[in-house]
């Protein structure tokens, strides 16, 4: 519980950093395949947001993700998630233009021929999050650590951590990338859209990503900053980012991506002036990031109408029953 006399964010990160939370954690990670999704998510939640998950009526944020996890199985799903076969539906949806490179595909990391890749690249695992290289020099690049990197998230079924179930039942492969950066800035902001049943609403903006200069800032779509934060995943910024040049383009394509989806986040980088898709995320954080100010987090799920659970695609439960019945 939280001490009335703290703050949420410092509340939340005393939790967090405790060594009863991480074991706790680990622990139920470590039996995940035994559990259904539901009493899955219903032991994770609170452990990692500081509230019992309410999913017969859910209001938050956080609940909602949650409650669409369990209940919208559209199969469409696992190609959108998937960062080589989402290139094809980007391209139709939206044209090829928006579209990052790609320079090859491999199975496993020995398919790779480092001699054929250019001076700069970016390799990835396609079916999780996180298995990811970004190689700025060959001439310096360490294939072991990559090798390490990539072989890790090879073997990793990205659905059991936090039962994202459009990653189930993806092929593992590795996917190697044009180098991305802006010339005229020298870096690479990420831009997240998170769409609400369809109607970009709020731009997430990471900047110095893979640095120690992390910052996570939110901007709503006419790029006024907003007092919502995520302390825990990213520090704020001490200023007010330029806006971007591309944003109308950016939320235009964002919302005809979203169409027809409950919450989405599209993810885009902006290189010479010009609009890469990155990727599309459900659930941002999983739903299991908290956030600073729970009135955000009711704020923020008040802009997702969940479907009826007659019109969604029927859940497929893809946990083990038997474990349930001693909690």
């Amino acid at each position: 519980m939280m001490n009335e006399n703290e703050s949420r964010p410092l509340a939340i990160l005393k939790r967090l950093f405790t060594q009863k939370y991480y074991l706790r954690v680990k622990m139920l990670k470590q039996f995940s395949k035994f559990f259904s999704d539901r009493k899955y998510l219903e032991l994770l939640f609170p452990m990692r947001t500081g509230y019992k998950l309410n999913l017969d009526n859910p209001t938050t944020y956080n609940e909602k993700l949650q409650w669409i996890k369990l209940y919208d199985r559209n199969p469409a799903y696992c190609m959108m998630v998937d960062k080589y076969d989402v290139k094809g539906y980007i391209a139709k949806i939206i044209g090829e233009d928006f579209v990052i490179p790609t320079i090859g595909i491999y199975n496993n990391f020995d398919e790779i021929n480092f001699n054929d890749l250019p001076s700069q690249f970016v390799l990835k695992c396609t079916h999780d999050s996180g298995g990811i290289v970004i190689c700025d020099d060959k001439s310096c690049f360490d294939i072991s650590k990559a090798r390490k990197i990539l072989n890790t998230g090879l073997k990793r079924n990205y659905y059991y951590d936090n039962r994202e179930w459009p990653y189930r039942d993806l092929k593992p492969r590795i996917i190697a990338e044009q180098y991305m950066k802006d010339e005229n800035t020298n870096t690479l902001n990420d831009y997240k859209v998170l769409c609400f049943n369809g109607v970009a609403k709020l731009i997430e903006l990471h900047q110095g990503r893979y640095s120690n200069n992390h910052t996570q800032d939110f901007y709503d779509r006419n790029w006024k900053k907003t007092q919502i934060t995520q302390g825990t995943y990213g520090k704020v910024s001490n200023e007010i980012a330029e806006r971007p040049a591309l944003l109308d383009d950016m939320i235009k394509l964002s919302e005809k991506l979203a169409a027809n989806i409950p919450h989405v986040r599209v993810d885009w980088y902006i290189v010479n002036n010009h609009l890469y898709f990155g990727e599309l995320t459900f659930f941002d954080g999983s739903g299991l990031n908290p956030w600073d100010r729970y009135e955000d987090d009711l704020l923020m799920g008040s802009w997702i109408t969940l479907p009826d659970k007659k019109t969604v695609a029927p859940p497929q439960d893809f946990g083990v029953q038997g474990i349930d019945m001693f909690y």
